[in-house]
């Protein structure tokens, strides 16, 4: 059962990897609709990720209370610890990635709120943002 819940999360990881890759890609290209319907896709991974993790780190527990005298690697199989080592590795990578694609949004994001400042200057707690001069076109203390 260990084994089938880490080839799945395995799985999950790097289908989160090739999802968030496109996403960089589809920010590149401006292509934002695309970007807004994989997060549906990549929060629904998510959950079926740590839902797994769970599930995993139970199995885990369960085989160490079972052996209280032996270390967790001594119990498991190469294959198992193979697979954990790999799921290590593929996450490690997820997150290099989600690090690159989250750079990205935040320069997207800033980019369009300079935009928006620029053209619409508003407030920022208590401090007004230099912009154009507004014109009085009736005054109401007369």
């Amino acid at each position: 059962m260990l084994k089938y819940y880490l080839k799945a999360i395995i799985k999950d990881i790097d289908n989160l990897i090739e999802l968030t890759k496109e996403d960089i890609e589809e920010i590149k290209r401006a292509n934002h609709e695309k970007i807004f319907n994989s997060s549906k896709l990549k929060e629904e991974l998510v959950i079926a990720f740590e839902n797994k993790k769970s599930i995993i780190d139970q199995e885990l527990l369960k085989i160490a209370n079972e052996n209280p005298k032996f270390k967790l690697e001594d119990i498991l199989d190469d294959e198992t610890k193979n697979m954990l080592s790999l799921m290590r590795e593929r996450l490690l990578e997820l997150k290099k990635i989600n690090k690159e694609y989250a750079q990205m949004v935040i320069a997207v994001s800033e980019f369009y709120n300079s935009l928006l400042d620029e053209i619409f200057p508003r407030e920022l707690e208590g401090y007004q943002k230099v912009g154009p001069k507004k014109q009085v076109l009736f005054n109401a203390s007369i």
